[in-house]
């Protein structure tokens, strides 16, 4: 018993006076460098930081942080800020300009109305006030005055008041003379002709935009239709435009 000990004893303090083994210690000779990172800002990811910028107390200017990078060759890259102008700047030069809506005519308004469009969007003020002035007055065949009016009645009065033009009195010839255009060419002022017995051109009204025309009908007299209409779709027969015409406002009819 005392033979198999004694070899176990020798071998332990054999092991406990070797000095080769010794604690291992696993070092890098490569440096681990660091970024400084400048007083007051904030480190959210290593080697990036972020420095916020101070606005002046007199006029606010918006910019971007200024991002810190470090690369490899310890190279601080920073990005230069981008000012943006004050949105209360902005602001306040778009106050400062007339508005449109605010000097708009009540007669402006009825027909953004009619229109179904914006006030910016209206036929000049002039042709508007004329066709207005005709509103609501009642259809009388081959009539010509307030107290009743026809469809080429109508458009022979307004030209003749707006643009100082004297059109043909009946449609077919108002659409003989005009030069003919593309629905998609419609300005203000031009004519838009309409089949209603089938038998050709027989009836005509002023266009004004957003596909809307201003006319004498038979059922509530001078009114604003749209050309989309069912009914008017169906007996459109096409455009026609009066050349060289120019509003002229001391022209009495």
């Amino acid at each position: 018993m005392v033979k198999q000990i004694l070899p176990a004893i020798a071998f332990v303090f054999f092991l406990s006076s070797c000095s080769t083994f010794k604690p291992l210690n696993f070092t890098s000779s490569r440096q681990v460098m660091s970024s400084p990172v400048p007083a007051g800002s904030a480190r959210f990811i290593d080697e990036i930081s972020v420095t916020p910028q101070i606005s002046s107390a007199t006029t606010e200017v918006k910019a971007e942080p200024k991002v810190v990078l470090t690369n490899s060759s310890n190279v601080n890259i920073i990005e230069s800020p981008v000012e943006k102008k004050d949105d209360n700047v902005l602001g306040q030069f778009m106050a400062s300009r007339p508005s449109d809506v605010e000097m708009a005519s009540s007669i402006q308004f009825k027909y953004a109305v009619l229109m179904n469009t914006e006030v910016e969007s209206l036929p000049s003020r002039t042709l508007l006030e004329n066709v207005d002035d005709w509103y609501g007055v009642r259809y009388r065949t081959g009539g010509n005055t307030k107290s009743g009016i026809d469809c080429s009645g109508f458009t022979v009065a307004v030209y003749a008041s707006v643009y100082g033009i004297m059109l043909p009195r009946v449609s077919r010839e108002q659409y003989r003379t005009s030069r003919k255009i593309s629905t998609t060419e419609l300005e203000e002022g031009d004519l838009v002709f309409f089949n209603t017995n089938g038998s050709g051109v027989s009836h005509v009204g002023i266009y004004l935009g957003n596909n809307k025309f201003i006319h004498a009908s038979v059922s509530k007299g001078v009114m604003v239709s749209g050309l989309f209409e069912p009914y008017y779709l169906k007996r459109y027969v096409g455009a026609g435009r009066i050349d060289n015409k120019q509003v002229v406002t001391n022209y009495t009819f």
